[in-house]
């Protein structure tokens, strides 16, 4: 039994020797948890979950996560892409045609030109070709097929193929780091999310306990009222604080099961949430439970790191380093753009489209220079450099702002542990005051509504601290983070 549950246990068996009964029956019917998967005495089957086990689920589960994973093999395959265009473009051509007339039809005249010579030898042409049957026109392209195969390969594009593959290397360093950042806050939020329903676990149980000891004082108390040593009003006091604590349960369980709900759903872990029938073997929602303990708490100067240095370590400020970087080659893009590009190739193939097929080849070079984009490309290199200048600017104000955001981190986690420490003393001195009335209770010296007060403020003390030491640990783990320790 937990810190706050067992000093409510210890103070409240000195009331009556009926409370000291109530109190060993508590301690007697406790559950005890049983292995994850495993039965307990009355046959539910129980799964613990530790936070580094729930921190695993979440990484394997998280949508975040898995996205992350994929922008990752995305950027992988796009520099594989990059890394294609040194290799020579091998592509294959084959067509076929067929028209409906020739499409080059020649006489004589079209040869040797237009002249009376010309016309007279093409007026014999045309008696003899009616003579002996051939046709004194040439006619071709009417049908043909050809078919050939080419290797282009780049000798010089403007240096955007290096470009492009530096790019594409800074794509994949970026999206591994976007990834880690991924992982770092998934493990914060199933963190938070964890602490909290241990949180509301703990004030659970303790009000439980209060709710079997406010059972205790009340048969105490009509008991002394049927023997005339306590009035009705100290009965109805009693009955009225059970009922606000009946109230809370209520409240607390019902919040405590959406908080379940929505971390399961976190970290991808199946349940029931049902607890009245079984459904496809999964585990019921109120028999998933979260083991961990918030263990010995030290205070913050064990932790302690320069913010310069911590934030210059960040893969948010690796990021920023990359951005100002892709600006400059982005711009080394761009020139390359307005630079000649050379390159040669070799092409080989089959063509019937005139008389007869053959088989040819030739090699070839090429050299193109761009003319008339040059003044697109100033104008394109001088937005470039307003861009990169403001990559620049915003790097170093973010860096400015993640060195705050350390301090900050840091100012968190200071103030967290001085709002613990006095919680502490608070939850001390309630302790004190309710064994202080417990006595004079006890010995009908103070009335029940003092007792029933002091026990509300040390109650409240107690969920105090508790929500102390749930914010102190999640600030450290928040500033661990950030600190790589």
């Amino acid at each position: 039994m937990r810190r706050v549950c067992k000093i409510l246990s210890i103070l409240f068996l000195a009331a009556a020797p009926a409370a000291m009964a109530q109190s060993q029956e508590t301690e007697s019917g406790q559950k005890t948890i049983a292995p994850a998967g495993m039965p307990d005495a009355d046959g539910a089957s129980f799964v613990n979950l530790t936070l580094s086990q729930c921190q695993e689920l979440a990484l394997r589960h998280s949508n975040t996560v898995l996205n992350a994973g994929l922008d990752v093999a995305a950027a992988k395959a796009r520099k594989q892409e990059a890394v294609a265009e040194y290799f020579p473009k091998v592509s294959a051509t084959a067509m076929a045609f067929y028209a409906f007339d020739p499409m080059l039809e020649l006489e004589l005249t079209d040869i040797i030109g237009d002249s009376p010579f010309a016309t007279g030898l093409n007026e014999m042409l045309n008696q003899y070709a009616a003579q002996y049957g051939f046709s004194p026109m040439y006619s071709t392209l009417k049908k043909g097929v050809a078919a050939h195969v080419s290797v282009m390969q780049p000798v010089f594009a403007g240096g955007r193929i290096v470009t492009g593959n530096k790019l594409a290397r800074l794509g994949m360093d970026a999206a591994s780091l976007q990834q880690n950042i991924s992982l770092r806050n998934v493990a914060e939020d199933v963190e938070s999310g964890y602490w909290q329903i241990v949180s509301l676990e703990n004030k659970l149980e303790c009000l439980e306990v209060v709710q079997d000891m406010l059972d205790t004082l009340y048969r105490d108390v009509m008991s002394a009222s049927d023997a005339g040593l306590a009035l009705e009003t100290d009965m109805l006091q009693v009955r009225l604080k059970m009922n606000q604590i009946k109230s809370s349960v209520t409240q607390l369980r019902n919040g405590l099961k959406l908080a379940k709900m929505n971390f399961f759903n976190m970290i991808g872990l199946e349940y029931n949430p049902y607890s009245t029938f079984s459904q496809d073997s999964l585990p019921r929602l109120d028999d998933i439970r979260l083991t961990d303990e918030i263990s010995d708490l030290l205070p913050p100067e064990n932790y302690y790191r320069v913010a310069e240095d911590v934030a210059v370590s960040q893969a948010e400020t690796k990021l920023l380093d990359l951005s100002v970087e892709s600006k400059r080659l982005e711009k080394r893009m761009a020139l390359g753009e307005a630079l000649p590009q050379i390159g040669v190739g070799v092409t080989y193939g089959y063509n019937n489209l005139i008389d007869k097929g053959s088989m040819n080849g030739m090699v070839f070079g090429m050299v193109q220079i761009p003319i008339s984009d040059w003044g697109k490309t100033s104008r394109k290199m001088q937005r470039l450099d307003a861009e990169m200048q403001k990559a620049e600017n915003d790097r170093l104000y973010l860096q400015r702002q993640l060195v705050l955001q350390v301090h900050k981190l840091w100012l968190d986690l200071t103030a967290s542990w001085e709002k613990l420490q006095v919680s502490e003393e608070n939850a001390d001195m309630a302790g004190a005051l309710l064994r202080q009335m417990q006595t004079q209770y006890s010995a009908g010296m103070v009335a029940v509504s003092d007792l029933l007060q002091a026990q509300t403020q040390f109650t409240q003390a107690e969920s105090d601290l508790l929500d102390c030491q749930i914010a102190y640990r999640n600030a450290l783990q928040a500033y661990l983070d950030r600190t790589e320790q």
